[in-house]
């Protein structure tokens, strides 16, 4: 029985000093990017120390800051003590959108939300609600052809709608090439 316990005690103990801390990794890059434009999507650290930062710009993401992020943070550990694999990158465009910041930055724009409980809905994103740096809703612009009292013909009808967040599935930009 003791026996049993002290390996349980050792294997954990061995996981919990092999892996990298999420939280570490993902402090190194905020602050290498406080300041700019560039923000922290999602920092996945899996077995193995393998490492996937998800990084955005309010402007538009580029080679070069990835490159940059990844320099740094490779930089801040000693591959003699750990070994580690990094991935930087975008989230890319049919990734659901995360945090705050992509958000504010898509104001204005065309997306795709699906409720928990409903269907796909597309329209325009008006406007974010938040609290302290995190998402709790937003209002959304539809515009759908429905039959108006005393016409004929369907016209188009806009109309405005408020999603708290803890209600959608996901929210995705749509991309259009028009």
């Amino acid at each position: 029985m003791l026996y049993t316990f002290r390996y349980r005690f050792d294997l954990i103990f061995y996981l919990t000093i092999a892996l990298i801390d999420k939280r570490t990794i993902k402090q190194l890059a905020e602050e290498f990017l406080e300041g700019t434009k560039g923000f922290v999507v999602e920092v996945k650290v899996m077995s193995g120390n393998v490492i996937k930062i998800a990084l955005e710009n309010d402007e538009q993401t580029s080679i070069q800051d990835c490159m940059a992020l990844s320099r740094h943070i490779e930089g801040s550990f000693d591959r003699e003590e750990e070994d580690f694999a990094l991935d930087v990158g975008s989230p890319g465009l049919d990734q659901p959108l995360k945090v705050l910041r992509q958000y504010k930055k898509i104001i204005g724009k065309q997306i795709m939300i699906l409720p928990i409980d409903g269907k796909k809905t597309e329209g325009e994103l008006i406007s974010v609600q938040e609290d302290e740096g995190e998402v709790l809703g937003l209002v959304l612009k539809t515009r759908e052809k429905k039959r108006v009292e005393g016409r004929k013909a369907k016209q188009w009808v806009e109309e405005e709608h408020q999603f708290s967040i803890d209600d959608l599935e996901w929210t995705k930009v749509i991309i259009s090439f028009k």
